[in-house]
C-alpha cells in the first residue's frame, strides 16, 4: 500500500499543475485513446489540444514542459490478486496455499520533440499469507522496471528508433518473449534495440541482458551470465491475416537441465500466421505458432521444437456473442539415448499457459495440452459505463461500444487471450462461461476460483502432461 500512496500523491500535484496550460487545438480524427499493455506504446500528443480533454485523468496525460513538443505523461496502474492453489509441485505440496498479491507501477514518458525521449517505470510487488514465503515472481519491492532513452521519430513508411537502458521485450504470442504479465512481477531487461519499419514489415532487431529480480529496494541487476539476441519481424498479409518471422539466440555459462549442469547455447527460428477474433461479423479466427530450436549444451547439441494451434470461431450474430475455439500446444522432451538434448526451453515466455494463475513460474518445459474453451460474458443492464471504465484501468484493448441485436457491446481483448465480449442488456442479462480444459493425462491440477462485487464467478484449471523428461517436477524460472 505504501507504493499505491506514492502514486496517488504523484497524481494529486500533477493534475492542478496540468489544468493550467494550454496548447494549439489538433484534428479530432487524430486522437486515440489506447492504455497498452507496455505502456511505452501509448501516445497522448494529441491531449496539447484543451477540447479534447475529457476523461479524469487526461491532464496528466499531457503536462507541457515549454517549448513546442515537449510535455510529460504521467501513467500508473495497481493490480491485486487473491489466489488460493492446491496440489501445488505436482502434488508434492501437501496443503492448499492461499495468498494475496500486489501490483503498483507508475511511469512517467518525457517527450522532447519528435526525436527524443525518456522513459521511467517503477514497479512494487508484494506477497502476504503464502505459506513458504514468496517465489521471485511474486516479491519486488520498489525498482525500475523500464528507464530508457529512445533516439527518432516512428512517423510515415520508413524509420528507425533507438532505445537504449532497462526496457521490456513482449513480441507475438508471447510464447517466448514477454513481460511475464502473469505472475505479480514483471519481466525487464538491459540493453539497445532498434525498432525499425520499412513498408508493411516492422522489424525489432535488440540485444539485451535479463534483469535478476531481487526482492529489496532498488537492487536488481543485469544477468551477466545471460545474453539475449534477437531480430522479430512481422507484417500484415490479406483478409486480416498477419505473418511473423523471427530469431532468437540465448546464451547461459550455466544451465541446469535432466541430464545435467553445461554451458548452453540456444538457437530459435520461429514463425506465426494469425489472424485476431472477430469484433465487427462473424467469422473464423486463429494463431498457428512453431518453433525449431538447435545449439549445443555442452559437449552435446540441442534439438528442441514446438507447435501451437489455436482455432475459433465467433458467432457475432447471436446473443452474447460467443466463441467457440480448439487449442493445442505440443513441446519436445528429452530422450536420455540421444546424444542431442530434446528439452524445449520456453526462454521468457508470458508466464501463466492455462489460465489466470502462474503458480509455477513463467511457463511449462515440456508438455502435450489441448484445450476446449466456449467463452461469452453479460453483465446487468446499466453497467456498461463501469465496465468500460474498468477495461481502460487494466490496460485491456478494446474498441469503442457499439449496437447489436439490441445490446450495447463492447469488444475487448487481445493476440494473446481470446477475445470476450461485454453486453449491457436491457432486459437483463446472464452469464455464461464454460471451458474444458486440457483433454490429456494428468499428473497435477491446479485451478483458482473467485468472486468479485459483482458477483461474477469465474474459474480456471490447468493440467499439463508429464513429459519424458522428468517434467512431472517443479518447472523452474526460465530465467
Amino acid at each position: 500500500m505504501r507504493t499505491a500512496l506514492i502514486l496517488m500523491f504523484v497524481l494529486a500535484t500533477a493534475i492542478p499543475v496540468a489544468h493550467a496550460q494550454t496548447d494549439q487545438t489538433v484534428d479530432s480524427s487524430q486522437a486515440v485513446r489506447t492504455y497498452s499493455l507496455m505502456r511505452e506504446d501509448e501516445d497522448w500528443s494529441f491531449l496539447k489540444d484543451p477540447s479534447l480533454r475529457q476523461d479524469f485523468w487526461d491532464p496528466i496525460k499531457y503536462i507541457r514542459l515549454g517549448p513546442q513538443g515537449w510535455f510529460l505523461t504521467i501513467g500508473g496502474e495497481a493490480r491485486e490478486a487473491f489466489e488460493k492453489v492446491a496440489n501445488d509441485n505436482w502434488g508434492a505440496q501437501p496443503y492448499t496455499n492461499t495468498f494475496f498479491l500486489e501490483r503498483y507501477m507508475l511511469h512517467t514518458d518525457w517527450r522532447f520533440g519528435k526525436h527524443f525521449r525518456a522513459f521511467v517505470q517503477l514497479k512494487s510487488g508484494l506477497e502476504s499469507f503464502r505459506r513458504g514465503g514468496y517465489r521471485p515472481i511474486d516479491e519486488k519491492k520498489l525498482d525500475f522496471e523500464a528507464a530508457f532513452v529512445e533516439i527518432g521519430a516512428a512517423e510515415g513508411d520508413h524509420w528507425v528508433v533507438l532505445q537504449a537502458g532497462r526496457q521490456e521485450l513482449n513480441y507475438g504470442s508471447g510464447r517466448l518473449v514477454s513481460v511475464r504479465e502473469g505472475p505479480n512481477v514483471r519481466q525487464s531487461f538491459d540493453g539497445a534495440r532498434l525498432k525499425m519499419k520499412a513498408g508493411a514489415w516492422r522489424v525489432d532487431a535488440f540485444a539485451a541482458r535479463p534483469d535478476l529480480d531481487k526482492p529489496g529496494y532498488f537492487d536488481n541487476v543485469p544477468d551477466h551470465r545471460t545474453s539475449f539476441r534477437g531480430v522479430y519481424a512481422t507484417r500484415p498479409w490479406r483478409s486480416g491475416v498477419s505473418f511473423d518471422s523471427y530469431y532468437l539466440g540465448l546464451d547461459r555459462k550455466s544451465f541446469t537441465y535432466n541430464r545435467g549442469t553445461a554451458q548452453e547455447t540456444r538457437h530459435n527460428l520461429g514463425a506465426r500466421l494469425w489472424r485476431p477474433p472477430a469484433t465487427k461479423e462473424s467469422e473464423w479466427d486463429f494463431d498457428y505458432e512453431a518453433v525449431w530450436q538447435f545449439g549445443s549444451f555442452g559437449a552435446g547439441g540441442i534439438r528442441a521444437w514446438t507447435v501451437a494451434p489455436d482455432t475459433g470461431y465467433s458467432f457475432l450474430g447471436t446473443p452474447l456473442q460467443p466463441r467457440v475455439s480448439v487449442k493445442a500446444d505440443i513441446s519436445s522432451g528429452d530422450d536420455p539415448r540421444s546424444g542431442s538434448l530434446g528439452t524445449f526451453s520456453p526462454i521468457f515466455p508470458i508466464g501463466n499457459y492455462f489460465g489466470v494463475l502462474a503458480d509455477t513460474g513463467p511457463g511449462p518445459v515440456n508438455f502435450i495440452d489441448v484445450q476446449v474453451a466456449a467463452t461469452s460474458f453479460a453483465i446487468p443492464s446499466g453497467a456498461g459505463q463501469y465496465w468500460y471504465e474498468r477495461l481502460r484501468a487494466h490496460s485491456t484493448e478494446f474498441e469503442i461500444p457499439q449496437e447489436r441485436l439490441d445490446e450495447s457491446v463492447i469488444a475487448f481483448g487481445n493476440r494473446v487471450r481470446a477475445h470476450r465480449s461485454v453486453a449491457d442488456r436491457h432486459h437483463g442479462a446472464a452469464i455464461v462461461r464454460k471451458r474444458a480444459e486440457p483433454l490429456s493425462l494428468s499428473v497435477r491440477r491446479r485451478g483458482a476460483c473467485q468472486n468479485d462485487r459483482r458477483g461474477v464467478r469465474t474459474w480456471r484449471s490447468g493440467r499439463p502432461r508429464r513429459g519424458r523428461d522428468g517434467a512431472s517436477r517443479r518447472l523452474a524460472n526460465a530465467d
